[in-house]
């Protein structure tokens, strides 16, 4: 602790907060390199929920320098990410390959965070909002199915998105 603050325990100057953080993440490098097994990915917590770690994990990469050179690459990534998942997806009349399915989708997520974090954007909220406006959209959809006395069952699926634009317009 007294190394990772010295403008608290020691005679080194106060500076801003964020000269203060970088300071601190130095010296923790620096004590994880101390030890005989190191990584930079040493101390994330595991059990974090999965878009926070991998936003960590990202972080931490890009630290060591294990990071793309800008957001242009980041989007080819994801192209080749989308390319493999849709050369998993099953033929007619094949079984898919879930795990493989997953794997995909999950770097598929991986790359996003990475995008969210080039773009200074948190994943987790940008999620949060995306959550709530589907919600928001779809409640507003189903309102008008029932004045109209329908239900999204009986509406069917064309139906539904058109009213979906007719709401996503209505909200611009």
């Amino acid at each position: 602790m007294i190394p990772r603050h010295p403008q608290v325990f020691g005679n080194a100057e106060r500076g801003d907060t964020a000269a203060q953080t970088e300071a601190r993440k130095t010296e923790k490098t620096r004590e994880r390199h101390r030890r005989t097994e190191f990584s930079a990915l040493d101390g994330i917590a595991g059990p974090l929920p999965a878009m926070i770690r991998a936003q960590k994990l990202a972080r931490r990469a890009a630290r060591v320098g294990f990071d793309w050179p800008d957001i242009a690459a980041v989007l080819d990534k994801l192209d080749e990410e989308l390319a493999e998942l849709r050369a998993e997806l099953p033929r007619p009349a094949a079984t898919p390959d879930l795990n493989r399915i997953e794997d995909e989708i999950g770097d598929i997520f991986f790359v996003l965070v990475n995008l969210a974090r080039k773009l200074h954007v948190s994943s987790e909220s940008a999620l949060a909002r995306a959550n709530a406006k589907f919600e928001r959209r779809f409640r507003a959809m189903e309102a008008i199915l029932i004045a109209a006395g329908e239900t999204p069952e009986m509406a069917g699926l064309k139906k539904m998105e058109d009213l979906w634009c007719r709401v996503k317009l209505s909200e611009r």
